[in-house]
């Protein structure tokens, strides 16, 4: 039976981060809608679809006890600012032929993660992953010094991820719940934009081909899917396997950006992916280590 559990984790996993490395392709299928206009179907449809979803799987009980809690429902709040955030800055990135740095952003984050473990969460750093972080902010530094620019979107897609990750762990709710409550907190936003902006090309649904409307409605199970099952792989298996498999994503979005959408990867890029990737060698291996002794022990 554990062993049954643990094979279906490992499998939601992967589903789960295939599924965010390929999402740009969905996102390209909409490159004449605005970002902003994107987002805002992204909010309605997962509000939608997490409805549906909760009326035949349960959990509306813990929905309501949730309300209950007004210091979570203060940090929910800012959360789902932290991830419109996000969502907003992934989608332009991905419609404006910055592939590359939102796949960079998303290499950065584990490494920020561990950072943002220490600073906040009292977690002592190894040996392994001092230098692994150090390298990270070094790739950053390079760039900046020989080529006077900053990653400015990869280190934002990668700031706004780790603060929500951050939030999201202190406030211990689960992902369904957490992500109903959070695009309900935003439905209103989305839905007086909406109205705001029917006048615009593609915001009115009732004026819209059958088949960019699809594609709007879509992105509420784009969004809600890979989440779920990323909360699904992480009851099943540990937190320091899944951290194998986080590296899936960015790796499948890097592909894309370089083989089908032919962005340039010139020597900037390329010194700074060099610095990120090395620091992620070193930051899996020292995982693998403490996994091997954590077993012999």
């Amino acid at each position: 039976m554990v062993d049954t559990e643990y094979r279906k984790g490992v499998a939601l996993a992967i589903c789960a981060y295939c599924l965010w490395g390929f999402a740009p392709l969905y996102f390209k299928l909409l490159h004449q809608v605005s970002a902003a206009e994107i987002l805002v179907h992204r909010v309605i449809w997962s509000f939608v679809f997490m409805i549906i979803l909760m009326k035949f799987i349960g959990g509306f009980a813990k929905l309501r006890q949730l309300f209950r809690q007004p210091k979570q429902l203060g940090v929910l709040t800012i959360t789902s600012v932290l991830i419109a955030g996000n969502w907003l800055l992934f989608i332009w990135a991905v419609n404006n032929d910055h592939m590359l740095d939102a796949s960079l952003g998303y290499f950065i984050n584990p490494l920020l993660n561990v950072l943002l473990g220490m600073i906040f969460l009292g977690e002592r750093l190894r040996k392994l992953q001092w230098f692994a972080v150090s390298l990270a902010c070094a790739g950053v530094f390079v760039q900046l010094i020989s080529f006077g620019s900053i990653p400015l979107v990869s280190l934002a897609l990668a700031s706004s991820f780790g603060f929500y990750g951050l939030l999201r762990k202190k406030v211990n709710v689960d992902a369904k719940t957490g992500l109903l409550v959070e695009t309900a907190l935003l439905l209103p936003v989305a839905i007086i934009y909406l109205f705001v902006t029917l006048d615009s090309a593609t915001a009115n649904m009732f004026t819209n081909e059958i088949n960019m409307n699809l594609l709007l409605i879509a992105a509420g199970v784009v969004t809600s899917v890979p989440l779920l099952c990323f909360a699904g792989a992480a009851t099943r298996i540990p937190l320091s396997m899944l951290g194998f498999f986080q590296y899936i994503g960015p790796s499948i979005m890097f592909i894309l950006a370089v083989s089908l959408y032919k962005e340039p990867f010139d020597l900037e890029k390329g010194i700074t992916f060099a610095f990120i990737w090395s620091a992620l060698v070193i930051f899996t291996l020292d995982m693998a280590l403490k996994r091997r002794r954590k077993q012999q022990g």
